[in-house]
């Protein structure tokens, strides 16, 4: 990267660290990935529960690693087949559990996380249960706004965990949304009426009352969808 691109990128990372931190979530930027299992190690505490969403950006950078190291009480979600009853317990569990980590699908320059879902577990946890939340999205992730997030959803992030996860929709085929070719690329719930459609929980995190539960880690490089 050149060095005045850096430094646009740089200002943009301040921006939303000092937003996200104004919405009352810790923020920190970092400039590489290998520089991320050391800053979440930071935010853990050796023996604590902890557990995750399904995410690329985690595999990525390492910390699917630190956090099957043996340091803590993992529970791992990547045991279980999905959709059966132990991933549903595990589910359960994860409510309880100490840190919850995941990625989010868009990091807004405002200082707000978006994320949708198909069964909602991410969400969830992400809104309520959990004592902690650590949250580590790549520089490509960062947008201006929740309209700029939406739309990235349904052409970036939608398309490839359908593609990921083997799901028969449109996006999966066509690379975007049915919705952006409508002409409601930016209406949050505009889709394709698929069985196998992965969006369909919808959770925008602002100002937060609880002050520091959840943790933004920003990287200066790409990571996850």
């Amino acid at each position: 990267m050149d060095e005045s691109r850096a430094k646009v990128l740089r200002m943009q990372m301040e921006r939303t660290v000092k937003n996200l931190e104004k919405n009352n979530m810790m923020a920190f930027y970092v400039e590489k990935k290998e520089d991320v299992p050391a800053k979440v190690a930071e935010l853990l505490k050796e023996g604590e529960t902890i557990s995750c969403g399904g995410t690329v950006t985690l595999a990525e950078c390492g910390v699917l690693d630190l956090m099957r190291s043996g340091s803590y009480n993992f529970l791992d979600r990547e045991i279980y087949p999905l959709g059966s009853p132990e991933i549903r317990e595990l589910y359960g569990k994860t409510f309880l559990a100490d840190t919850y980590l995941t990625s989010s699908n868009a990091v807004t320059e405002e200082g707000e996380l978006y994320n949708v879902d198909g069964s909602g577990n991410r969400v969830a946890a992400i809104a309520y249960g959990p004592k902690s939340v650590i949250v580590v999205a790549g520089c490509n992730k960062v947008v201006k706004n929740l309209d700029e997030a939406i739309l990235r959803v349904k052409s970036i992030s939608a398309p490839a965990n359908a593609v990921r996860l083997g799901r028969d929709t449109y996006c999966a085929h066509k690379g975007e949304c049915v919705s952006i070719g409508e002409g409601k690329g930016t209406v949050m719930c505009a889709g394709c009426s698929s069985d196998s459609r992965i969006c369909a929980q919808y959770l925008v995190c602002g100002h937060q009352m609880l002050k520091n539960r959840i943790k933004v880690i920003l990287v200066g490089e790409e990571l996850g969808y």
